[in-house]
């Protein structure tokens, strides 16, 4: 079976922008090589300790920065040939948009590989994301702790798989503020994670909203998967066109430059005295995003960082 991947070279000033841009196109499933990844294991930033250190880690120190990513790929007479090529070349082409200027290359490439479906997988394990929550691939079994809540996910490849840092912040954000019985707006909700944590947390009603048609199939998909689809469900909708749903909390795990441009139109669909969690945001951006939100009538509760990136707490004076 032959499957598509994309190579996107940058450099090591520009690998940050790469990896926020790419991420505000849906695109989260990323293989990112940093050779100053290599460096924070030699300063053990990490936390690890380390006897040695084979020649051909240390020789990625030299390495260009480099970000893979992969597609399904179909060949003429197969079935769905015409809307896979299509889907395709629309992703390559927003990659190449939302890279000009800070790659150095971008490669299509056509590859053999006849397990390229579910050798991915083996990387994705059950993760516990918050004080309760644990996302969980469906392939994997976990033994429920506690007061665990386990969120089920099958994100497929072009999806989030909810254990990335600016979701896990989000998750973390929204079972930190808010209450049970409250509505939930989640705008932009890609594989439905947020929708569905915050159903799981005790919401009573959640609407996530993409202006994807595919990610919102494939958060319908989750939902089901949850068994929370009295609670959430997942529309196509465009924020600055209007949503005819008021929330006690917004959650938008978006981009710096999308939540700038969504903070007005999500102050619409909120009650007064509710909160606004944001993240997608490098944390150099902070203080932009923070000065818009707080421009449209936030007021900042909590900043919180995990690495490069950040979430955004406001409430809604």
């Amino acid at each position: 079976m032959k499957y598509l991947q994309i190579e996107i070279k940058t450099t090591v000033e520009n690998i940050d922008e790469v990896v926020s841009n790419l991420y505000s196109i849906g695109l989260t499933d990323l293989v990112i090589d940093d050779p100053r990844d290599i460096d924070d294991i030699l300063d053990k930033k990490t936390g690890y300790e380390w006897d040695y250190i084979d020649d051909s880690v240390l020789e990625l120190k030299n390495s260009e920065p480099k970000v893979t990513l992969y597609f399904d790929f179909k060949e003429e007479g197969e079935p769905d040939y015409e809307e896979t090529v299509k889907r395709n070349d629309e992703k390559y082409d927003e990659i190449k948009e939302v890279t000009k200027g800070i790659a150095t290359s971008v490669d299509f490439l056509v590859n053999d590989d006849t397990d390229w479906k579910d050798t991915w997988k083996q990387y994705f394990k059950p993760k516990k994301v918050s004080e309760r929550i644990v996302v969980k691939p469906t392939w994997e079994n976990y033994e429920k702790k506690d007061d665990e809540l386990i969120l089920e996910i099958d994100p497929g490849m072009a999806f989030g798989t909810g254990t990335h840092e600016t979701t896990s912040l989000c998750i973390r954000m929204l079972e930190k503020y808010m209450k049970r019985g409250e509505k939930v707006l989640d705008v932009g909700c890609g594989s439905g994670v947020l929708s569905i944590a915050a159903s799981l947390l005790g919401a009573s009603e959640c609407l996530g909203v993409d202006i994807d048609p595919v990610a919102v199939e494939v958060s319908k998909e989750n939902i089901e998967l949850n068994h929370v689809e009295n609670i959430s469900r997942a529309e196509y909708g465009d924020l600055t066109k209007g949503i005819d749903f008021v929330a006690d909390t917004v959650v938008a795990n978006l981009m710096a430059d999308l939540v700038i441009m969504l903070s007005e139109d999500v102050a619409r669909c909120m009650k007064s005295g509710g909160y606004y969690i944001s993240s997608g945001i490098l944390v150099e951006k902070i203080p932009v995003v923070r000065e818009k939100i707080e421009a449209c009538g936030f007021e900042i509760v909590e900043i919180k960082e995990d690495g490069m990136w950040s979430a955004i707490v406001a409430r809604k004076n």
